[in-house]
């Protein structure tokens, strides 16, 4: 009969692991080898949930390897990966325990070269152009003159100097400046909300609204400038209610901020131009109109003159005129009293027949009825009299009870804007004492910064550190040549000068009474 042990001795002599145990040992292993790696590969499917973390693969012909960049690294990517981008990751490989795999911590994305750069700049373009945000319907004419201009750029470059000294040689204007990043993760973001402030400023408020904005940046390579490429800063432009001058890069430069604004400028310095007219230049046309003007009415005058007096010409005599009438007169006269005397002799006639049938009874009757006609006529005038006399005398007291409380009305605010005039009037004096002071405190502090410039930058603060000036002949030395060619050095130290021969290696004259000796 055989025994069956219930503990059978191990097989070999290798150590037993747990699942975490070896698991954990792997990722020691692979993070320890690949701390910091950069991948080179294609980006396959990217997904990023509401938590804000990106998912995506890197893939080449044969092998996919899974990535990972968390939120806060997403937000400080300047290139975020997309489908189909052939891209350079950094990062560093650790392991999943819970699917038993391995994958790419990603804190950086690069593109893999320009091509890659161009090949997203070109699929980006064509998505937005199929919006229909770069169409040329919808581009909005640039004000011919503006009151208000707003400059969207970084606050200590030289682009915003550069517009400001144009506009003040062209036409001196309004100027509003919203400072942002024009390079850098920041970039994209902050000129979008630029343009957008910008547009939500209201008509007619304490801060003037501008009539055009220019969207500037110096050159730059196409990494520098991508930030003008990003889709919520073509949107922003393209959604823009204020006409948009778009000014980035140099000439050669484009990006798609271009496509969307109003109007390209090829360099900042030709936006300001473009954004405002010449002021002499108008002035000299406005002259010369006038000038036309006056000629063109004097001439006007010449011709109408001269027409007159050919048109003139033309009409007959006054005499030949009034001739054929005056006979006319003539003959009428001479019928006139011939047909008086006919005329008197008819209404006599006509006056003898209607005078028969006049009788004292109905001259009589006639007047009577004339009599009570009038009598009713005044007593009807004389109610309607008394009747508008009743209406009027009623309006006017309504008028003059409403006109005491409107004097009292009137009396209170004209008080009431006294006392506000006079308070006006007290802060504006105060602020006036002391603004000489204030500026005055300005000025001071300017003087001392420029003073303490002046002592750092010149050469004696130099002196001060060990170093000195060689002169030779009375001019600046700086080679053994120049040195050895000169009759007489000048060496001047921080306390003081002394004079050495050249050449000839003796002193200089004056040197035997006390002088400094040759250092040759």
């Amino acid at each position: 009969m055989d025994l069956i042990d219930d503990n059978p001795a191990p097989q070999g002599n290798q150590p037993e692991y747990t699942v975490s145990e070896l698991s954990g040992a792997v990722k020691r292993v692979i993070e320890g080898e690949f701390g910091l790696v950069r991948v080179r590969g294609e980006v396959g499917r990217v997904s990023r949930p509401a938590s804000g973390h990106l998912y995506f693969d890197l893939k080449d012909d044969r092998s996919v390897i899974a990535a990972i960049s968390w939120k806060g690294q997403v937000a400080r990517m300047q290139v975020r990966p997309e489908e189909g981008m052939e891209v350079v990751a950094t990062g560093r490989m650790t392991t999943f325990p819970g699917q038993s795999k391995y994958q790419l911590i990603v804190d950086d994305v690069a593109p893999a070269g320009a091509g890659a750069l161009m090949a997203m700049l070109e699929k980006r373009k064509a998505a937005l152009g199929a919006e229909g945000l770069f169409d040329a319907a919808r581009k909005k004419p640039i004000p011919y003159l503006p009151k208000v201009i707003g400059v969207v750029t970084s606050p200590s470059g030289a682009v915003i100097r550069d517009i400001l000294h144009r506009l003040r040689d062209r036409f001196p204007r309004h100027v509003l400046v919203w400072p942002v990043a024009v390079q850098g993760q920041d970039c994209a973001a902050q000129v979008a909300a630029a343009i957008r402030g910008f547009n939500a400023i209201e008509a007619g408020g304490p801060i003037p609204r501008p009539d055009v904005l220019i969207v500037a940046r110096g050159g730059g390579s196409l990494e520098d400038l991508w930030g003008f490429n990003e889709e919520i800063v073509v949107r922003a432009a393209a959604g823009s209610a204020i006409p948009l001058i778009s000014a980035v890069g140099h000439e050669t430069d484009t990006t798609l901020i271009d496509y969307a604004a109003d109007l390209r400028a090829p360099t900042p310095t030709a936006a300001a131009e473009l954004a405002v007219p010449v002021r002499l230049e108008l002035l000299a046309t406005l002259e010369a109109l006038g000038a036309r003007l006056v000629r063109g009415v004097g001439q006007g005058v010449v011709l109408r003159r001269q027409r007159l007096r050919d048109l003139s010409r033309a009409l007959p005599r006054v005499e030949t005129l009034v001739a054929t009438p005056r006979q006319r007169l003539d003959a009428a006269i001479l019928r006139l009293g011939s047909g008086l005397g006919l005329a008197v002799s008819k209404k006599h006639r006509e006056f003898d027949r209607v005078a028969g049938r006049l009788q004292p009874a109905a001259l009589r009757g006639l007047m009577a009825r004339q009599r009570d006609l009038l009598t009713g006529r005044g007593e009807r005038l004389a109610r309607a009299i008394l009747l508008r006399q009743e209406r009027r005398r009623e309006r006017l007291e309504g008028l003059a009870a409403r006109l005491a409380p409107a004097l009292a009305r009137m009396l209170g605010d004209a008080g009431r804007r006294t006392a506000e005039g006079r308070a006006r009037l007290a802060v504006l004096a105060d602020r006036l004492e002391a603004a000489p002071a204030a500026r005055f405190a300005r000025l001071t502090d300017r003087l001392e910064a420029l003073d303490r410039t002046r002592a750092t930058l010149g050469y004696h603060a130099t002196l001060k550190r060990g170093y000195a000036v060689v002169r030779g002949d009375g001019a600046v030395v700086t080679s053994k040549a120049g040195a050895e060619k000169a009759a007489v050095l000048e060496i001047e130290f921080r306390d003081g000068r002394m004079v050495v021969g050249g050449r000839s290696g003796k002193r200089a004259k004056g040197d035997a009474d006390g002088g400094q000796g040759s250092l040759f």
